[in-house]
């Protein structure tokens, strides 16, 4: 007997377990590259980001429910990825007037994955019918871009200047 075709609503339930399971990665990436980030600036928003992103997961956990299903992550190699590239700027730069720099970059890649994840959430989520899960997976695309927005405002104001290091 043949499987029924997937569905929108599959493919939903797919990505949602794909970005829980990012944002549980996220949660322990982001303490490291606090501890990493020399500029105060910087490590405060990556604290900041730490504690957002709890509410993040609390948010999906909601959307699951509303959805039927019971909250369960599957593994997302795009965040580990991005993540593994994180680590490596952290060793390869450690010490380094541009380890900030690469760090911004590096957390960029991620709020820019997440991004497109919430924004396609959501819009299948209204496509369902999913009124209240679109509403929450709408806060948490908001909460992204405005982080994104602040790492490009903290990069062009001085971590990126101060990468420079020293003229010869």
């Amino acid at each position: 007997m043949a499987s029924e075709p997937k569905t929108l609503n599959d493919l939903f339930i797919d990505t949602l377990k794909d970005i829980y399971y990012a944002e549980k990665q996220i949660l322990k990436a982001l303490p490291k590259m606090a501890k990493a980030a020399s500029s105060p600036d910087l490590k405060a928003a990556f604290e900041k980001h730490r504690d957002e992103t709890e509410t993040h997961v609390e948010r999906l956990t909601q959307v699951f429910e509303i959805a039927g299903k019971a909250p369960r992550g599957k593994t997302c190699d795009a965040i580990l990825g991005i993540i593994e590239e994180g680590k490596e700027i952290m060793e390869d730069y450690a010490d380094s007037p541009a380890l900030d720099a690469g760090l911004v970059a590096s957390a960029q890649a991620v709020e820019h994955y997440e991004m497109t994840r919430y924004g396609t959430l959501k819009t299948w989520a209204a496509q369902l019918g999913l009124k209240d899960a679109a509403d929450l997976l709408d806060q948490t695309l908001q909460e992204e871009e405005t982080t994104d927005q602040l790492l490009t405002k903290l990069g062009v104001a001085m971590i990126n200047k101060s990468a420079q290091g020293k003229a010869a």
